[in-house]
């Protein structure tokens, strides 16, 4: 009788359609770290700086993938993070700062609900961002330990993983290893389905708040907010590692993409001032070599540290030179997963297949970005930014960090990169390239990052006291989350 069932499905299978037979095939599970206000220097791997400690995410990277062009859609939390979530860059539904409502966002379809209803077992932690923390669920997520600092958080889970009524709880453990703790936890409760784990860990972050055990890694003369940023980036690590641990355990990894992307770059504040508390200004990380900050389309702020890893799908030992975006994490699960869509549902790429080699064009041919009164374009390697009234080409093959304006000297390829860019820039809702004027800070940032000029205030003083009374609402929006 067993052999007459597998006679008639090897008969059936020609007339199976793809996504019946994507349906009997096993899912992998599908594993997103969202790192907040994380420097492009501060990975190991990435050879930047010499003081940064990540053993267990360079471990990741070294079984998988570096992207070392990855890209953030934003230079700030709130749009970064509807667009990684919904998959479609966040001004096509009117999510562009942190300053927008979020009417938008929730009329979109995000990756977890497409993945919940395709039977994963979904699950968010940490920094949510993206409306109350109580309605997580309704945009996908069965489960929730939205822990991102030490006061009260919304869960419907114990950091042991089991089931209880959806309330604020007091912290048991320091917000980083609880979201990490919890979410090994659902890996141990959930290891014979497939599962989709969203670990957005509030690091670096403000408020500074590492605890003194991660503290004390970092010894020596430094900044006292490089050594708190070190030490919560440690605590990630710690976290990786202990998730990664949990899969191998359970004979998990190969069957788990795992994705580690920055929302955007850090902020410096230009000044970099170590000021005490730990409060707003600079975080502590870096972005070396890359030039600008958290609030710029300039490199440092949405080139982002960006690490993939499947074992045993996706080759090891690999730095992936072409531009990629958190866009792609999105259409990449969706393709693993057997997920349809239809046209206009992602704006990412499934990078599986360039990662496996099977494709060896690009995975895009420009990426675009728009963020308040900036937007830029990158096409290979050359770059169009543009802010308010102000424009730059780079070739970023030999000028990565932004330091030489060739605008000039190749009118043709800046007319034709801007005439891609404002293409784009009418697709999107509200249309345009520019959504309000150049508020000073931005001002002051571009003066100082791309056009060589001093300023003799700090960033954080400026992002307080120099904006014009009357601007713009979408120019006025919030630079500390």
């Amino acid at each position: 009788m067993k052999s007459l069932h597998r006679l008639f499905f090897a008969l059936l299978l020609p007339f199976l359609g793809i996504q019946a037979l994507a349906a009997e095939l096993p899912k992998p599970n599908i594993i997103v770290f969202y790192t907040d206000d994380h420097g492009y220097a501060d990975l190991g791997i990435q050879g930047s700086v010499p003081d940064v400690k990540t053993p267990h995410v360079d471990a990741l990277a070294r079984s998988g993938v570096l992207a070392k062009h990855g890209y953030s859609t934003a230079p700030q939390c709130v749009p970064s993070r509807a667009g990684l979530m919904v998959g479609k860059f966040q001004g096509r539904f009117n999510v562009d700062h942190n300053g927008e409502d979020l009417a938008g966002f929730n009329k979109e379809t995000t990756i977890a609900t497409r993945l919940q209803n395709a039977g994963y077992a979904t699950a968010q932690f940490g920094k949510w961002h993206l409306g109350g923390t109580a309605q997580i669920p309704t945009h996908g997520f069965k489960h929730v330990f939205s822990q991102n600092s030490q006061g009260p958080f919304s869960a419907n889970i114990t950091l042991d993983g089991q089931d209880r009524r959806m309330e604020n709880l007091p912290p048991e453990m320091y917000h980083v290893d609880g979201c990490s703790r919890a979410a090994a936890a659902l890996i141990e409760r959930y290891k014979e389905q497939p599962f989709f784990l969203y670990v957005a860990y509030r690091a670096p972050h403000v408020p500074l708040d590492a605890p003194k055990k991660y503290c004390d890694r970092f010894p020596g003369q430094m900044p006292e907010r490089r050594r708190q940023a070190l030490a919560m980036l440690s605590a990630v690590d710690d976290g990786v590692g202990l998730i990664t641990a949990t899969l191998k355990k359970h004979g998990l990894t190969e069957k788990t993409l795992i994705f580690l992307i920055g929302d955007n770059g850090a902020p410096l504040k230009i000044t970099k001032a170590d000021e005490p508390g730990g409060g707003p200004g600079w975080d502590g990380s870096l972005n070396t070599p890359l030039n600008g900050e958290k609030g710029m389309l300039a490199e440092g702020g949405m080139h982002t540290p960006f690490v993939i890893a499947w074992p045993g799908t996706i080759p090891g030992g690999q730095t992936f030179v072409h531009p990629v975006s958190a866009l792609d994490v999105a259409a990449t699960a969706a393709g693993i997963a057997g997920l349809p869509t239809k046209p206009g549902d992602l704006d990412g790429v499934n990078l599986v297949p360039h990662l496996k080699g099977e494709i060896k064009t690009p995975p895009h041919d420009a990426l675009y970005w728009r963020w308040v009164a900036q937007s830029a374009i990158r096409e290979g390697n050359w770059k169009l930014l543009r802010g308010g009234d102000r424009e730059y080409l780079y070739d970023l093959a030999t000028d990565l960090d932004e330091k030489h304006n060739l605008a000039a000297k190749h009118p043709d390829i800046a007319s034709r990169l801007r005439a891609k860019l404002m293409a784009w820039g009418a697709e999107l809702n509200p249309p345009g390239l520019a959504l309000g004027p150049m508020a000073a800070t931005w001002n002051n940032y571009f003066d100082h990052y791309l056009d060589g000029k001093t300023t003799t205030t700090t960033g954080y003083e400026q992002s307080k006291a120099s904006r014009p009374k009357g601007a713009a609402k979408k120019a006025k929006a919030k630079e500390t989350h």
